[in-house]
């Protein structure tokens, strides 16, 4: 184990495959519906599309192909169509891995075993992860804080490689006037997707929370740690352990995490506490899922 504390697993069972989102209760959800104070609402993604985003090139480029258009009318015709009716269609080839996404429990293993001690060999070509999969999420509903590390450091951008510490969290934390509670979904501003959609930049490196600041996030019982960069973790890696704030956080205490998070407007706006949701795609056995996470301000 790399962080302090015991791990969660079998703390919602041993037959548990939803990790840290156990801790959105009924209770916590109703509490969050009562947070939003203007009803603005933010879209927390990017676009999908094949330039211009980070986009990983072992992962391949994202494509949108047509599947039907105008020069298809002939079917339309064939199936009672009148003229000038048809119907525009696209056919979607992406990584799961792609723009604004979610990982899911089953994405990172670490000796040999996912969340909860689940073999990690359990991923098949065809079948996909036969645990933790994306499709056991179901729809994410909960108090949403913002910890702009950016801004309480007076930067637009941190310094690539950044490692945020927990001093770091903490501060921004004091400034904003918020504190963490149980089953939070964090989301950790470091101004590098900002200044990547802007200037065009380099993907590598990048600043990101270490392997200290990722324990004590664990300690504080979030359900979900989100970021404005490709890895929520810093890469270089922190201490060069490879993986390690996604061993702490997925492997280790069932946190989800969403990569590639726009946000720009929130932290204009000091909107630090807010309903956040997020619905992932039903993909069975999938590893992660492309996402548009929706702030309530």
């Amino acid at each position: 184990m790399l962080s302090t504390r015991k791990s969660n697993w079998g703390r919602w069972g041993e037959s548990d495959e939803l990790g840290a989102l156990n801790h959105l209760t009924p209770e916590r959800v109703l509490a969050a519906l009562r947070l939003p104070k203007t009803g603005k609402t933010y879209s927390l993604s990017i676009p999908i599309q094949r330039s211009g985003v980070p986009n990983l090139e072992y992962r391949g480029i994202p494509q949108r192909l047509t599947l039907t258009n105008h020069q298809d009318e002939a079917m339309a015709r064939a199936n009672g169509g009148a003229p000038g009716v048809g119907a525009n269609e696209d056919q979607l080839v992406m990584p799961s891995h792609t723009s604004t996404h979610m990982d899911a429990l089953c994405h990172v293993y670490a000796d040999n075993k996912i969340y909860n001690g689940y073999p990690a060999d359990q991923v098949t070509p065809y079948s996909g992860a036969a645990k933790c999969s994306i499709d056991k999420v179901g729809g994410i509903a909960g108090r949403g804080v913002l910890i702009d590390v950016a801004a309480s450091k007076g930067v637009d951008l941190l310094e690539p490689g950044y490692v945020i510490t927990v001093a770091d969290l903490q501060k921004a934390l004091d400034e904003q006037g918020i504190e963490l509670q149980t089953g939070d979904l964090v989301l950790i501003r470091t101004g590098w997707l900002e200044d990547y959609l802007a200037n065009q930049g380099e993907m590598m490196p990048q600043p990101g929370i270490g392997l200290e600041a990722a324990a004590f996030l664990a300690e504080k019982d979030v359900a979900l740690v989100g970021s404005d960069n490709a890895a929520i973790e810093p890469i270089p890696f922190d201490q060069n352990v490879y993986l390690g704030g996604h061993i702490i956080l997925l492997v280790e205490h069932g946190i989800y995490l969403v990569e590639n998070m726009n946000l720009a407007e929130l932290a204009a706006d000091r909107c630090y506490e807010f309903l956040l949701t997020i619905g992932a795609l039903k993909i069975t056995g999938a590893t992660a899922s492309p996402v548009t996470p929706v702030a309530v301000g």
